[in-house]
């Protein structure tokens, strides 16, 4: 294991090109001052000839970023395949089962997924197994509703503030009444409110816009798994008082039953882990799908739905998350989690079992295992190559 960790720990290294080379060399008589550059590590001869401007390939850093390796497939496909190994044997966590159908899914099941720019898909485990998308959803209508409204107007209607309690909290909406009862997207009364707030003629020209939009973004048409969005109509009744109290402040326009059962319908559809990764990388690569090369969402609006999930994507753990992992990341009760290296990589992940705040136990230790592994962390940079003072002493 020892070995093992300090493989990683070697490759982690060399990936942020942290290691800088030092000479000291002895003279006779007088002590002088030379300089040199350091390579850029990863780079190749005509790229560091270059200067290494412009877009750089996966893995890579730009200029002022530092420069890390380019990441090969193969180095992919070890990271997600010992993060697999990593996580497998982690029993932690229970099912959720404020739904019925989601505690009868096996907490055994578990796998991992990375989405790459050329398209390819790395998964590990049970990826073919469908499971309900639940609140991993929000994203992908968050972004449908920027397109349609732009980011100004999702900010004054539904908020963008953190929170620091449960994701169900009604408690959270009254604390905000006076500004953005909603709170943000990615709450529950922040996503049925986005729901709500989807420009439509008709509850069914709403859906038809919300599981058109899920479908681009996972490359393929999409359904809803009808067992569980039964279980979640049987027993919604918090989030039915949170639609009515939405209604009261006036978040909601329309039916608020009508925006909670579509939203109920949006978390019941079926996907894979390998569904997930396509999803979130075509918010990594811009808002392009990288497997059907079709643009989904604009670069800005994808920004937008990033920055709500590295605040927001994990409920109250989202900070701690953004201390210790460096990604944003945005998890589901169904045991799903999405989580994204801009312009890297993305990972699609399934674990029934969650914590207490709600978020996939054996998910969240094989995207940090993997980000660790790659270096795409996206707070952490090596500094940018600098000049360096060679002092040498005679004597």
């Amino acid at each position: 294991m020892s070995n093992t960790r300090n493989d990683r720990n070697r490759r982690h290294a060399a990936r942020l090109g942290l290691a800088a080379t030092m000479a000291l060399a002895a003279s006779a008589g007088c002590s002088k001052q030379q300089t040199a550059a350091p390579a850029a590590a990863g780079l190749s001869e005509p790229a560091q000839a270059a200067g290494a401007t412009g877009p750089q390939p996966l893995g890579s850093a730009t200029a002022g970023r530092g420069a890390a390796s380019q990441l090969t497939d193969a180095e992919i496909r070890r990271a997600v395949t010992g993060a697999y190994e990593d996580a497998r044997g982690t029993n932690e966590g229970k099912n959720a089962d404020h739904i019925p159908a989601l505690a009868r899914v096996d907490p055994k099941l578990f796998a991992v997924a990375a989405a790459l720019p050329n398209g390819q898909v790395v998964e590990v485990g049970d990826t073919t197994r469908k499971f309900s998308i639940q609140s991993v959803a929000d994203v992908f209508v968050l972004a449908r509703l920027i397109e349609d409204i732009g980011a100004k107007a999702v900010d004054e209607k539904i908020g963008v503030t953190a929170s620091a309690v449960p994701f169900n909290s009604i408690m959270a909406i009254e604390l905000n009444k006076d500004k953005h009862p909603a709170v943000n997207p990615l709450v529950d009364a922040g996503a049925i409110a986005t729901v709500g707030l989807i420009p439509a003629k008709s509850p069914e020209e709403r859906w038809q816009r919300i599981i058109s939009t899920l479908g681009a973004f996972a490359g393929r048409e999409l359904a809803v798994d009808d067992e569980v969005y039964r279980s979640e109509s049987a027993t919604n009744a918090r989030t039915r008082a949170i639609a009515w109290l939405l209604s009261t402040y006036k978040v909601i326009p329309d039916d608020p039953m009508s925006a909670l059962d579509l939203y109920r319908r949006e978390c019941s559809v079926s996907v894979t882990a390998r569904d997930l990764a396509v999803m979130g990388a075509t918010l990594a690569y811009g808002g392009v799908n990288p497997v059907t090369h079709v643009p989904v969402v604009s670069a800005a609006t994808a920004a937008h739905v990033l920055a709500v999930m590295s605040t927001a994507g994990l409920y109250e753990n989202s900070g701690e998350w953004a201390y210790r992992v460096g990604v944003p990341a945005k998890s589901g009760a169904g045991g799903g989690i999405i989580a994204v290296a801009p312009g890297r990589l993305a990972l699609g992940t399934f674990a029934p079992p969650l914590d207490e705040a709600g978020n996939s136990v054996r998910g969240q230790r094989a995207i940090e295992s993997v980000v660790r592994d790659t270096g795409v962390n996206m707070f952490l940079a090596a500094p940018a190559p600098t000049s360096v003072a060679v002092v040498t002493w005679g004597g």
